[in-house]
């Protein structure tokens, strides 16, 4: 009889446990509204902003921020402007709760809808930062820390570089520095930009790096944070693709490399065993099998090379001055090679008409000037950075909404604030004024949505998001205006999961959240590795979408709730336009995620 009582709660409790499946099933189901946060969390003085998003109207008049242990209301705040209709929602609100200061883990619920748990304290984004740049460890090439293996050993052989007198196929040493994707493609213009960030965020935030690594990536310190580590593995492979004053290399291998997907050891695809084609820079247009560049001069890389070069020589000065030496020797070869021919130097691509289709110069010879007038004082440096800034005020994707693959890169002018630093009166207001206007242009797109989203749906989007919020940082450091602070921080949050698919941008971070598990890459899909804190490409016009090559969902969309005509974003292996980590936007994380931590110790303590 027992026997039979146990048998029978067993059933019982098997049928409830099916019957609450059902019933939570069903729910998500019938679902229609949501509530989108930075998963990260906020800091105590922070701006936060929660934004709710329904597929039917419905009449909402107040929400709550609640304690998520004691379930205590701890806000209570009408609702405010409906937004109305926004990517696959008819409605959207913004939920502004910036007064709740104190500190703890937190929801917000409006009628039936609740958010995720999130917390509000001074440390939310404490390691970050470092946490991003494992990303950057993990795509180096030569000698992988992450595989513990070496690749792209025998790189590579010289092509157009018969100006310098070098025969084609003549074999040079360029070993080194990171995959650009999760491709083995390798380009200076996104390399240099990439060591430049690293850099920068070093030199600005300093306490927030660690010393957790050895040189080569191994486990171990050394007595240098990681992040300079990093920055010089970039630097030593710039100098090897700068390796005389009259020569100088843009990329190793082209779309070639995407035959197949594989694990970084040696690449079997360009015919000459396993070396790798590096395309030098001559400043003419480029073809290799039916595609034709646009190559107008040397200057959009050389510049990036000899602003990374010098920015190098000055913060490995103190620790190796025969190094920094050499470094700013460099800078000054980059430069005089940036004249050879003042145009933009793009990639080269064989069988797609995809390539890094940059079409700006005059912002890369602008920083170049901009760090040397920091650096030297010499007054010759700053007066060419002006006459650079004054012929790019304002980077083009911000007032025209669009842009092609890498049209305006790096998709923010870095030389206004290296420049801006180091002037006064009127000279340094007209600088900060490019960056306003730039920034009231994308505000103008912004403020008719819920998501205060302004920033194109283009492909690399989180890239120009990133760098849009740095833009936003550095304004207001020049000038103490506060006014942009929400727009600032929307798109930060944005990039942490407070956008329509809920789910941040950024492989495994927070490790709690919803974020990328199946991101366009050989190390995951075939490799199963994790790769920790890389940035995704992100939301992409669902009409550019449509008419990209070799797209093909290998699983269920997950997101397709929150897919529409607007925009579309796939966590999915087979989605390499919204869903492929990139080496250069992962750098530029880097910077602005070591300006939160920065910032976050400067506030007040907490509030228990």
């Amino acid at each position: 009889m027992i026997k039979k009582c146990l048998n029978f709660l067993n059933l019982r409790q098997d049928f409830l446990l099916v019957f609450a499946c059902f019933v939570c099933n069903f729910a998500k189901a019938q679902q229609n509204a949501w509530i989108r946060i930075n998963q990260l969390g906020y800091t105590p003085a922070g701006k936060k902003v929660a934004v709710w998003g329904g597929k039917s109207i419905r009449q909402l008049r107040s929400f709550e921020i609640k304690n998520a242990q004691t379930g205590k209301t701890v806000y209570v705040h009408p609702v405010g402007k409906d937004y109305g209709a926004y990517g696959p929602f008819v409605q959207s609100f913004r939920f502004d709760f910036s007064s709740v200061q104190d500190t703890g883990r937190f929801f917000v619920q409006a009628g039936d809808v609740k958010s995720p748990t999130f917390r509000i304290a001074r440390d939310v984004y404490k390691g970050a930062a470092d946490f991003v740049l494992r990303y950057m460890r993990q795509q180096r090439t030569l000698f992988n820390p992450f595989l513990k293996d070496s690749c792209h050993t025998h790189d590579g052989f010289a092509l157009y570089a018969g100006k310098a007198g070098i025969p084609d196929s003549s074999h040079i040493d360029a070993g080194g520095g990171w995959h650009d994707a999760s491709d083995y493609l390798q380009y200076a213009t996104t390399s240099a930009n990439a060591t430049f960030h690293l850099l920068a965020a070093y030199r600005d935030f300093p306490k927030v790096f660690g010393d957790l690594k050895q040189a080569n990536g191994l486990d171990g310190k050394n007595g240098r944070a990681d992040v300079l580590d990093e920055a010089k593995w970039g630097l030593d492979w710039l100098l090897k693709m700068h390796p005389k004053a009259n020569q100088m290399y843009n990329q190793i291998g082209d779309d070639r490399d995407h035959a197949s997907m594989r694990m970084p050891k040696e690449d079997p695809y360009y015919g000459r065993g396993f070396e790798r084609p590096v395309y030098f820079i001559d400043g003419e247009p480029q073809q290799r099998g039916k595609f034709m560049n646009n190559t107008t001069g040397t200057s959009s890389t050389a510049g990036k090379f000899s602003s990374a070069f010098r920015l190098g020589a000055v913060l490995f000065n103190k620790e190796d001055r025969k190094y920094a030496k050499l470094l700013s020797k460099k800078s000054e070869t980059a430069y005089a090679y940036a004249m050879i021919k003042p145009g933009v130097t793009q990639t080269v691509s064989v069988k797609s008409p995809y390539i890094y289709a940059e079409d700006n110069w005059v912002d890369d010879m602008q920083l170049a000037a901009a760090i040397g007038f920091s650096t030297t004082k010499k007054e010759k440096f700053a007066q060419e950075a002006l006459r650079y800034a004054r012929q790019e005020k304002i980077t083009p994707w911000m007032v025209s909404d669009t842009a092609a693959h890498y049209q305006w890169y790096p998709f923010i002018n870095l030389g206004h604030y290296e420049l801006a630093k180091g002037l006064k009166g009127q000279d340094r207001e007209e600088i900060v004024s490019y960056y306003k206007q730039g920034i009231e242009e994308v505000n103008r797109r912004a403020e008719k949505n819920a998501f205060f989203r302004g920033v194109p749906f283009i492909w690399c989007s989180n890239n120009l998001t990133v760098s849009f919020a740095i833009q936003c940082l550095w304004y207001k450091e020049l000038t103490g205006d506060t006014y942009f602070d929400e727009l600032a921080q929307a798109n930060f949050d944005w990039l942490f999961g407070a956008n329509p698919w809920g789910t941040s941008m950024v492989y495994g971070l927070p490790s709690w959240g919803d974020t990328p598990v199946d991101p366009h890459s050989a190390f995951t899909f075939l490799g199963k590795h994790q790769i920790d804190g890389g940035l995704v490409d992100g939301p992409i016009m669902a009409s550019t979408y449509r008419n990209l090559i070799g797209i093909k969902l290998n699983n269920p969309d997950s997101y397709a709730a929150f897919q529409s005509d607007l925009a579309v974003y796939h966590d999915d292996y087979g989605d390499y336009s919204t869903n492929e980590p990139t080496m250069d936007g992962t750098a530029s994380l880097i910077y602005l995620l070591a300006s939160k931590e920065g910032k976050a110790m400067e506030e007040p303590a907490e509030k228990k």
